[in-house]
């Protein structure tokens, strides 16, 4: 918002996010509620439950325990700890996925060269497409994505709880909001299920806000969001249209 200010921007016509940055959307309402006129908030949660909060300190655990970390100082060293970020992503990746994306993308289809026996090598090593799928995941995300950030940013979603401050009250919490909102949920999204949307919903529903709120029946899991689903860019897309039209007019 201090660059905001040095911008000259008064108003923001709106903050969109989905997942964390459906929580920052939230926050930018609440506390600047007169510069935000709409709030677009996509596959979030009020607050993580204790599952998230687990697969989140599995994936830290990954990380701080590979002997590259070095508390942290890895640069220092010359290394980065490579083995835990790639194990902190393959356990995240499981998350953002539902169980029937990844039975129809793999089954349990097994990674073979062409023409070799379709048959069990009875080994630890690569069996399962989804095995191959998950490896090469961790393997492409440490190659490019910092460590801390991965801790900082898990540890930002673990803490993020605005109602805490009121007792648990989210009506409470997001009552300083005057923005219009667009709520969006996915049916097969199992880490910020639907019914954890519908609670930011009835929180601005019992302040009164301008909510709309659309459940969008995808099959990607928490990943759909970041798909190519045309129902829900063609509902985002008629969402800021309307922006639009009330700026002009």
């Amino acid at each position: 918002m201090r660059l905001a200010d040095r911008l000259g921007i008064k108003q923001f016509a709106a903050v969109m996010g989905g997942s964390l940055g459906g929580m920052q959307a939230m926050s930018w309402a609440t506390q600047y509620p007169e510069r935000i006129a709409h709030c677009v908030v996509i596959a979030s949660t009020p607050k993580l439950s204790a599952q998230n909060i687990a697969f989140n300190e599995v994936a830290r655990n990954a990380i701080l325990s590979d002997p590259d970390f070095h508390g942290g100082d890895y640069y220092k060293h010359g290394v980065v700890p490579k083995s835990g970020l790639r194990l902190a992503r393959m356990v995240g990746h499981i998350t953002y996925l539902s169980d029937d994306d990844m039975a129809e993308k793999f089954g349990r289809d097994l990674q073979r060269p062409a023409g070799a026996p379709d048959e069990y090598r009875f080994s630890f090593d690569v069996e399962f497409a989804v095995e191959s799928y998950l490896r090469y995941q961790g393997d492409k995300f440490s190659g490019y994505f910092d460590a801390n950030t991965y801790l900082l940013i898990t540890r930002a979603l673990d803490y993020f709880d605005p109602a805490k401050r009121f007792g648990g009250d989210l009506s409470q919490a997001l009552s300083p909001a005057q923005a219009n909102f667009l709520v969006v949920s996915f049916s097969t999204d199992w880490r910020f299920s639907p019914d954890r949307s519908r609670e930011i919903v009835k929180a601005l529903l019992d302040n009164k806000a301008n909510v709309s709120y659309a459940e969008i029946d995808a099959p990607h899991g928490h990943d759909a969001f970041l798909l190519d689903d045309a129902r829900y860019h063609n509902l985002v897309r008629a969402y800021f249209a309307k922006v639009a039209e009330d700026r002009c007019n």
